[in-house]
């Protein structure tokens, strides 16, 4: 059983922001310490940033509008926590305590995914999907339930009928959507909005990665500070998690579905 939300979701809107938040802030400085938590709705936009690089309030803006369109803007920046910044600042130490799980896809969780980007090249907008053995539930907004139903014949469509979403209907918060992001690999830590010396990135990249390549599940645990996780040096992980990041076209890409 998988749920699965396209990149026009009031939530993946909200991580979309702060995914192109912290691609200014890679703009800005090679390594960056940042941390973006966005809340969308109803025509504003609140954006609360703690980081080290110097950002312009005017490139937040435009990154907003260009995501969300004509909002209001509430945006605060605040420098990152101390305590946080020393820990980097002899190398690449975990940013986070935190445990950490990778699970290999399944068959059904790959087959929602590729249903999901198939109905959002023909409508890019909020959209959710839900598959398990017996249904197959398709929400689109901005679509014709008959129209959909020729195609995905044996698709609940539309319970409620034709409808409208995005987050003039549902407000939208950072991190809201991690079951469509990540699958079976859920634990406590977002993937978005954060710098790479984030576990909450790193090690659940790093996680999900392995389980993909072994095909056996991967469970880590790791504490503030440590220099090696999973008998492989942080530095490493960071380094396994920017190829990941850049190969998807940076963190505002990577918001759009997360990991698969």
């Amino acid at each position: 059983m998988i749920e699965k939300v396209n990149p026009c979701h009031p939530d993946k809107v909200a991580d979309r922001i702060a995914g192109a938040i912290v691609d200014l802030a890679y703009a800005a400085e090679e390594n960056p310490k940042i941390a973006v938590e966005v809340l969308i709705g109803h025509g504003t936009c609140h954006a609360i940033i703690e980081t080290s690089a110097a950002l312009d309030e005017l490139d937040i803006t435009d990154a907003i509008f260009r995501i969300a369109g004509d909002v209001e803007v509430d945006i605060v920046i605040v420098p990152q926590d101390k305590h946080l910044s020393d820990n980097q600042a002899a190398g690449f130490k975990c940013g986070d305590n935190g445990i950490f799980k990778g699970m290999p896809l399944t068959e059904e969780q790959k087959a929602l995914s590729k249903i999901a980007r198939e109905i959002y090249t023909l409508y890019p907008t909020d959209g959710k999907y839900i598959l398990d053995e017996a249904r197959l539930i398709i929400c689109q907004s901005n679509a014709k339930s008959v129209v959909l139903k020729e195609k995905y014949t044996n698709a609940e469509i539309n319970p409620l009928g034709d409808w409208t979403g995005g987050p003039d209907v549902d407000t939208g918060a950072t991190n809201r959507k991690l079951g469509s992001d990540m699958a079976d690999s859920v634990t406590g830590g977002g993937l978005h909005g954060k710098d790479l010396s984030k576990a909450d990135v790193s090690v659940n990249i790093h996680a999900f990665l392995k389980a993909q390549k072994t095909g056996k599940p991967v469970t880590l645990c790791c504490a503030i500070g440590d220099d090696t996780i999973d008998g492989v040096p942080y530095a490493d992980v960071v380094a396994e998690a920017r190829e990941f990041i850049h190969s998807v076209g940076g963190f505002e890409k990577f918001a759009e579905w997360g990991l698969f």
